[in-house]
């Protein structure tokens, strides 16, 4: 994992008013709630005093309480009041667990993680999907490290062959350049796939124009985006859920009908063919070994794999930074 970085790890309608919500990411057992204010409260699920999972318990008066003991917490992980003990006895500072700084935001529950800093940076999304967008979305669980759920999105080789049927029609199995430019933790991708007629693919420093070319984005550490037209957007978070399991946010987003009913409907026709596309996506990336990619480990990549390449490279970069 990189640290000191927002994960975008849950949507945001999964934690409920008044409602624990226990969840596994990071390889870590972790609560969710709202406290009175609404605001996202995030602890380790895992009381101090005998170890008792906190999500089974209940949230009162904005905290959460413990189903063995009835102990209850607040958002900074401190106990707050130990009912043995009586409402009048004050509760020492050992009584604590470990807690997340967590927000919500653009429809998702971001965690940050790494260590505590009262000014924190600027959630990473897309500025174009901040608004006027509405969105459907699946979600499902993959079992790969998030790394290999990402880089299947920045594989721009296997459209013609994974994808036969779907977006990978037209055989375009020549892959020229592609560009990958960065712009601090995001990064634009663009691509010219082409059919085969002999020729050699172009170099990305041969390509002319290439800001009109179709492009994809990535913004570290985990969302994705394909830039299919001004008003049409495939967008998805790659939650880590532990070293061998990925949950997948896929949204749809459009801009296109706006009418209130009719676009929740068409936003649910575009999840049916982005389920499709997802599950011809699964059949192969649950086959690849080992299950978390590295920068060096052995394989034979080509010049199509640069985003790949790119991505491993930056994440290894922002890994040293924050050890």
């Amino acid at each position: 994992m990189i640290r000191n970085q927002w994960y975008a790890v849950l949507d945001a309608r999964e934690v409920k008013k008044n409602r624990l919500t226990g969840i596994t990411r990071f390889s870590e057992k972790l609560v969710f709630w709202r406290d009175t204010q609404n605001r996202i409260c995030c602890i380790a699920d895992k009381c101090c005093h005998r170890g008792a999972g906190i999500s089974k318990g209940v949230v009162i008066n904005g905290q959460a309480a413990c189903p063995f003991h009835g102990f209850q917490y607040d958002a900074s992980g401190k106990v707050t009041y130990i009912p043995a003990e009586g409402r009048g006895s004050s509760v020492p500072d050992r009584y604590h667990t470990a807690a997340y700084q967590a927000k919500e935001a653009y429809g998702f529950i971001w965690v940050w993680y790494g260590e505590q800093k009262d000014v924190l940076p600027e959630i990473p999304f897309f500025e174009e999907l901040k608004s006027s967008f509405s969105y459907g979305e699946i979600d499902e669980t993959w079992n790969v490290h998030y790394t290999r759920a990402i880089e299947n999105q920045l594989d721009v080789v296997h459209l013609p062959f994974v994808h036969k049927t779907t977006i990978g029609r037209g055989n375009k199995t020549i892959v020229n350049g592609p560009v990958v430019k960065w712009q601090d933790n995001l990064m634009t991708f663009y691509v010219n796939n082409v059919t085969d007629q002999g020729q050699k693919p172009l170099k990305p420093q041969e390509i002319q124009d290439y800001e009109k070319l179709f492009s994809l984005q990535l913004y570290m550490p985990n969302i994705w985006q394909n830039r299919i037209s001004p008003h049409l957007r495939i967008m998805a978070a790659f939650v880590p859920v532990d070293e061998e399991n990925t949950h997948i946010y896929l949204r749809f987003y459009q801009n296109f009908v706006r009418i209130p009913v009719l676009k929740q409907i068409v936003n649910q026709v575009g999840n049916i063919m982005d389920s499709i596309i997802l599950h011809q996506d699964r059949r192969v990336v649950l086959t690849q070994q080992p299950k978390i990619s590295e920068l060096q480990m052995g394989e034979n990549l080509i010049q199509g794999d640069l985003p790949i390449i790119e991505f491993r490279k930056k994440r290894e970069e922002l890994k040293s930074e924050n050890r």
